[in-house]
């Protein structure tokens, strides 16, 4: 709020465009988490009218042509899009155990199923997380995110998961095979180890360059503290 701004609705694309273009800028970046809108309630301006029809068809075959739809806009209007890492140092993390917590050969095992896992349901654009505990899939996330998936399986019975005391299971974040990273990249915050370690959880991966580490000093703090590893994993997947 301290940086000059201007609030548009989010079909509001003409007025969005022509701010833009007032404020000289060349170039954008998407960041920050959005929920899919009720798009019988949207109030569009007279571009929003011409493309939302294409938009909702977009959504209909799921995010990732949905993103893609709305840089192809940005783009169609000479607009460059770039990702939010390109622009921020230190929020995506080479591979590495990124904190002090070891990791098991028993953990390891459980993090390359959840890649596998998580790449199963990328390809069909339903979402980029899974938590695997003990070769058993506890969860994969779809439309709820990341956090609602941590809050199901604390609820599970405690004979299939981790707990505080003895924790278990690696939930790992991957892009989706097809997915533009310059948009939606999966993040890991500090809300991801606090609802990680209620899960009793012993793992949080992902791979290397293509995941939004955000404050990662901070999640290096927490995740010691709990007891809860860090890993970025191989662009293939394998162990770094």
């Amino acid at each position: 709020r301290g940086f000059d701004h201007e609030v548009c609705g989010i079909a509001e694309i003409g007025k969005v465009l022509s701010t833009l273009r007032a404020k000289g800028c060349e170039t954008v970046s998407f960041i920050g988490n959005v929920k899919r809108p009720d798009f019988s309630s949207l109030k569009p301006d007279l571009k929003g009218v011409s493309l939302l029809p294409k938009i909702i068809s977009a959504a209909r075959r799921g995010d990732d042509a949905l993103l893609n739809s709305i840089i192809a806009i940005f783009e169609s209007e000479g607009f460059k899009v770039i990702g939010a890492h390109e622009l921020l140092d230190g929020l995506t993390q080479p591979a590495g155990v990124l904190n002090s917590v070891a990791v098991s050969d028993f953990e390891k095992a459980d993090i390359q199923e959840a890649y596998r896992i998580a790449g199963a349901i990328g390809d069909l654009d339903i979402g980029q997380g899974a938590v695997v505990c003990g070769g058993l899939v506890l969860a994969v996330e779809a439309q709820e995110g990341t956090d609602e998936m941590l809050r199901r399986i604390a609820r599970l019975p405690v004979e299939i998961r981790g707990t505080e005391d003895e924790r278990k299971g690696a939930l790992l974040k991957r892009p989706k095979p097809m997915q533009d990273k310059r948009v939606d990249m999966p993040t890991i915050g500090p809300s991801t180890v606090s609802k990680a370690a209620e899960a009793g959880l012993k793992v949080i991966a992902a791979v290397e360059h293509s995941a939004l580490w955000v404050e990662v000093e901070k999640l290096k703090s927490l995740a010691d503290a709990v007891g809860i590893s860090l890993v970025s994993l191989r662009e293939n997947g394998d162990w770094p």
